[in-house]
């Protein structure tokens, strides 16, 4: 994992500042959302897919691609988290200031 952090950290921070981005500009929804079934079958994919990667089930190339995959999933969603978090604080601090 390591190898792959040095090797790809370009990538990493990338998709890092992609989701801090998308985090910012994101509003709040308004729509419905996802359903409970929807919502349950995403996280059962993704579930399925950090056991592959865990078990090293997956070989070879594809297993590499799958760990990559799951790692830069990781560092978009820890972006957006940042992003949308500190938008938060921005907006609720600007509110308490008027």
């Amino acid at each position: 994992m390591m190898v792959m952090a040095n090797f790809y950290w370009g990538w990493l921070l990338g998709a890092l500042l992609l989701g801090f981005a998308a985090g910012w500009i994101s509003v709040v929804q308004h729509g419905p959302g996802l359903s409970k079934n929807a919502a349950m079958g995403i996280a059962g994919v993704a579930a399925v897919l950090v056991g592959l990667s865990l078990a090293r089930i997956v070989p070879g190339r594809f297993g590499y691609w799958l760990d990559l995959f799951l790692v830069m999933i990781a560092a978009y969603l820890v972006g957006c988290a940042i992003g949308s978090w500190l938008r938060y604080w921005v907006v609720a601090r600007q509110m308490r200031g008027s």
